[in-house]
C-alpha cells in the first residue's frame, strides 16, 4: 500500500485549527502499520497515541485462555490510545493492526500537555471518545443478539468507512477471530453474500460490489454507530 505523507489524512488532525496544528505537527512521527502489528498489549503502559491514516486498528479484548473478540475499529476517523487522556496509562484491551497501512504517533507527554490546554484538540478527542464508546456498546449488543450474517455486514461496512476504495485484505479465519465466532459461520455468511452479488471473496481479499445491499442486510447497529459519529464529529466521516 502506498504511504500517505500528510498526517491530515487523519480526520481529527485535519480538523485542528491552525494554531493547534502548528504546535502538534512538528512532533508527529510517521509509522508504518503492517498487518497484525500490536500497537499496545493488554495492561501495558502506553507511550504514544496513534492517528491512523491508511491503516485500520482493531481493539480486542483477550481472555485468560487466549480467546479474543473485537470491541471496536479505529481508522482515519480517530485515535488509538484514549487511555492517555482519560487519566490512565494502560488499558485492558489490545490494539492490533487489522488492515495494513500507515499512521502517525505522538509521544504521551506531548499529547497530555496539549490536552491539558483545554482547547480544540481536547474537545475533538472527547467527542471522538463518546463516539467510540457508542461503537463499543453497540458491538456488545450486536454480538449478543444478531446473526453472524448481520455481524459480518456491520463489520464490513465499518471497515469500508475507514478505507479508500471497496477492497479489504482479510481472511475468513481472521474475521472469525475478530467477531468471536466460529470460522464456519463466517464462511457461510460470506458465501451467501457472494452468491447474492454483494461481495466477491478470493484468496483473502474481499471486494464489496454492492454497498447498498450490504447496508440492507446489516442490522441497525451500523446505522446507530455511523449516526453517532456524524452527530459528534460532523464533516469528519469518510464516504
Amino acid at each position: 500500500m502506498a504511504l500517505v505523507s500528510d498526517p491530515r489524512a487523519n480526520h481529527l488532525l485535519a480538523a485542528l485549527p491552525a494554531l493547534e496544528w502548528e504546535r502538534v505537527q512538528p512532533h508527529l512521527e510517521r509509522v508504518e502499520m503492517p498487518l497484525a502489528k500490536a500497537l499496545y498489549e493488554s495492561g501495558g503502559k502506553l507511550g504514544h497515541i496513534y492517528f491512523p491514516t491508511t491503516a485500520i486498528v482493531s481493539l480486542l479484548y483477550v481472555t485468560e485462555n487466549g480467546a479474543s473478540t473485537e470491541i471496536a475499529l479505529v481508522g482515519n476517523e480517530g485515535v488509538v490510545g484514549i487511555a492517555l487522556f482519560l487519566g490512565g496509562e494502560s488499558t485492558p484491551s489490545r490494539a492490533v493492526v487489522q488492515s495494513a497501512g500507515e499512521g502517525y504517533r505522538l509521544q504521551a507527554p506531548l499529547l497530555t500537555q496539549e490536552f491539558n490546554r483545554t482547547g480544540p484538540l481536547m474537545h475533538l478527542l472527547l467527542r471522538y471518545t463518546q463516539a467510540l464508546i457508542t461503537q463499543i456498546s453497540q458491538t456488545a449488543v450486536c454480538n449478543r443478539y444478531h446473526s453472524v450474517d448481520q455481524q459480518l455486514c456491520r463489520w464490513l461496512l465499518l471497515s469500508l468507512d475507514r478505507l479508500e476504495g471497496n477492497a479489504l485484505g482479510m481472511t475468513q479465519e481472521l474475521i472469525a477471530n475478530m467477531l468471536g465466532v466460529r470460522r464456519e459461520g463466517v464462511t457461510d455468511a460470506a458465501c451467501s453474500l457472494q452468491r447474492d452479488g454483494v461481495i466477491r471473496y478470493q484468496r483473502g481479499h474481499i471486494t464489496v460490489l454492492d454497498r447498498a445491499g450490504l447496508e440492507k442486510r446489516s442490522c441497525e447497529c451500523y446505522a446507530v454507530v455511523r449516526g453517532e459519529y456524524e452527530r459528534l464529529l460532523p464533516g469528519l466521516q469518510a464516504h
